[in-house]
């Protein structure tokens, strides 16, 4: 079997349980999918955005669910020898992508915290293009541990429970929908997959976040020092995202508005 076929059909075979599987629950239980959909899928050059498309091409080519397909990278700022590795995956691994640059990393460069703003600015750009190609969603490669990692940061940086949706819609782009569709599945099955099949990707080629310590680093290092404590640790953070008890909050926060707990509490 020629490497392409081999690469495609171990995502529906050899790791049917561990990404196949949560891929296609994801799509499901989120509803991030439907007919008549138009997909500008964003790859970064990195494993996570890789996998994302080629799940994707497979549950086109398979699925019942009958939608549309754009491939976009956005280059910002790659070395020379970044920008080939990422272009050579492309044609290796069967996608067709339309490739754009942007100054982001030149930007970000003069921030303390890089990494939020370049999400941020990227997003903006990925919008736009999806725009200017007709789509109605963008599909990131964020994973299960991004959702953990997030929920952290929340949590120790800005003293709020919240995570990372599986879905959400645009606030500056009317009609785009942004979604996740590797929500549930660990990055490390991610890694093995990558590693199994042979294939080598970026790991982030930003020349920033190596002088600067990211907050995100410091996120997956308390990950697993957790994990190391109890084994489910990081399981138990992404499910208490569906198990809150307002019951128990002394606030909480919906649309915009703050809701007290005094203001539905009855004195004996």
């Amino acid at each position: 079997m020629e490497p392409l076929k081999e690469i495609e059909r171990s995502i529906i075979k050899k790791y049917r349980k561990d990404i196949w599987s949560k891929f296609i629950e994801a799509v499901k239980e989120y509803e991030l999918i439907k007919d008549e959909d138009h997909i500008a899928v964003c790859i970064s050059g990195g494993k996570d955005s890789f996998l994302l498309a080629k799940c994707m091409q497979e549950l086109k080519r398979h699925g019942k669910i009958k939608f549309e397909l754009k491939f976009l990278v956005m280059d910002p700022g790659y070395e020379s020898k970044n920008r080939k590795q990422i272009e050579d995956n492309l044609k290796n691994l069967g996608i067709e992508a339309s490739i754009f640059s942007t100054s982001i990393f030149s930007y970000v460069d003069t921030t303390d915290n890089p990494c939020y703003l370049c999400a941020k600015m990227r997003r903006g750009y990925l919008y736009h293009e999806a725009k200017k190609l007709g789509c109605n969603k963008i599909a990131l490669g964020h994973h299960f541990n991004d959702v953990v990692e997030t929920i952290l940061l929340n949590l120790i940086f800005n003293g709020e429970f919240s995570s990372m949706m599986p879905k959400l819609k645009s606030d500056n782009f009317e009609g785009i929908e942004l979604i996740r569709p590797l929500y549930l599945i660990r990055e490390k099955d991610i890694k093995t997959w990558a590693k199994t099949n042979g294939l080598t990707f970026l790991d982030c080629a930003c020349q920033i976040t190596k002088k600067k310590s990211g907050k995100r680093m410091l996120m997956k290092d308390l990950t697993e020092q957790l994990n190391a404590i109890y084994k489910n640790a990081d399981k138990c953070i992404f499910h208490a995202t569906k198990n809150v008890n307002l019951n128990t909050m002394i606030a909480y926060k919906k649309d915009q508005k703050i809701h007290h707990f005094l203001d539905y509490y009855k004195e004996d």
